[in-house]
């Protein structure tokens, strides 16, 4: 049945419309949903911290209407004695399907938070246990809880006793010395006995000592033939493959031997990337979406909550707000100064960020208008 586009942002008492102009630019993209329950051979964006935030992600749905989203990674104690819980979890509900990521080790801590997660009405609650930052280490979770699976399944069970909706686990091949295969198959083995039944494994170990996070995202070694084992071995558990995914073929490729696919990175540089793997993979409703048609629905989404500071969390002008426009300014004449505009915006004065987006406007405008009226790239017909 046809998608009944939403308009309103989730969260407990939280509900309120966005503009015509919004609704009109996203019935132009023709969003389409994809059922939270779908899992095989799904593709989802991987948790960033620092930019998987609800901006960016409505303006990745923007481009595509069925990749999975993430929410950056949240510690449990921030949403269970923490006060900035509403602004943490709040989201525009055309985002769905989306899944929060906590981290800890508490049990009962992290069955508190993912009861407060549902109650926002998130689709999945996914654990971290593949962070190597010190800050996470110091914590006790993030990828040194590996070590520890009778603890992390607790914490399953915790969640699963308060949760409906799946809890997830994502994962490397190991790390340190914890680095064989007997070690992984018995962290999944033992996971799985407490009702995970879908990993997301970034195919790298992780090395705690020497190096930091950014060398842990790219020196320890690719090493899909591990994951590719670990599918083999557990044939009625959901893998999911994260890590080094940067081409539309080795999307299908992998796809061809893992139940679904997690992207990051390759998203960061360019978002309009998902739209190529929908098309793809035959998931579009249309062609292959315009950056122009995103500038539109997205400047729409700034102008909204621009004028209306009553709305969660967003009201102030945070950085975070313009930061998604700078990852679409990319490849083309003109796009650094476009880009360095996007960074200074939050800074800007009302009348002269007003004036900014109205030129951004014009400018996608006219990049659509050489396109034949009524096609469903020239939103400015709408």
């Amino acid at each position: 049945m046809p998608w009944v586009l939403p308009h309103e942002w989730s969260g407990p008492e939280v509900s309120y419309l966005v503009s015509k102009s919004v609704l009109s630019r996203l019935a132009a993209l023709r969003l389409t949903p994809s059922s939270p329950a779908e899992s095989s051979g799904r593709v989802a964006v991987a948790p960033l911290m620092g930019w998987t935030h609800r901006h960016f992600r409505y303006l990745l749905r923007c481009v595509s209407p069925s990749v999975v989203l993430f929410t950056e990674m949240i510690p449990s104690a921030a949403l269970v004695h923490g006060r900035k819980t509403q602004s943490l979890l709040s989201y525009h509900s055309c985002e769905h399907p989306i899944a929060l990521q906590l981290a800890g080790d508490c049990p009962d801590q992290l069955a508190n938070a993912a009861r407060i997660g549902h109650e926002y009405g998130y689709d999945e609650i996914n654990l971290n246990v593949g962070c190597p930052s010190p800050r996470v280490q110091r914590g006790g979770f993030g990828v040194c809880l590996m070590a520890q699976p009778e603890r992390l399944a607790e914490c399953v069970r915790a969640i699963r006793s308060v949760n409906p909706v799946p809890v997830t686990i994502k994962c490397r091949l190991g790390f340190d010395e914890h680095h064989s295969d007997h070690f992984l198959d018995d962290f999944v083995a033992i996971l799985s006995e407490a009702g995970c039944s879908t990993f997301y494994v970034h195919a790298r170990m992780a090395w705690l000592k020497g190096l930091d996070p950014k060398e842990n995202r790219e020196k320890p070694p690719l090493n899909y033939s591990r994951v590719d084992r670990l599918k083999k071995k557990f044939k009625d558990l959901e893998i999911i493959l994260n890590g080094g995914i940067r081409d539309l073929e080795q999307v299908v490729e992998l796809l061809s031997r893992f139940d679904g696919v997690m992207v990051g990175r390759r998203v960061l540089e360019d978002p309009l990337w998902l739209a190529e793997v929908d098309q793809r993979l035959g998931r579009a409703s249309r062609d292959i979406r315009t950056r122009e048609a995103v500038v539109l629905a997205y400047v729409d989404y700034l102008r909204k909550i621009l004028r209306d500071p009553g709305l969660p969390g967003q009201g102030r002008r945070s950085p975070s707000l313009f930061q998604p426009l700078g990852s679409l300014f990319r490849s083309f004449p003109g796009a650094a100064k476009m880009r360095a505009e996007a960074a200074r915006a939050s800074q800007a004065a009302p009348s002269e960020l007003l004036g900014w987006l109205d030129r951004l406007e014009k400018w996608a405008e006219a990049g659509s208008s050489h396109l034949a009226p009524g096609h469903p790239y020239r939103v400015s017909d709408v």
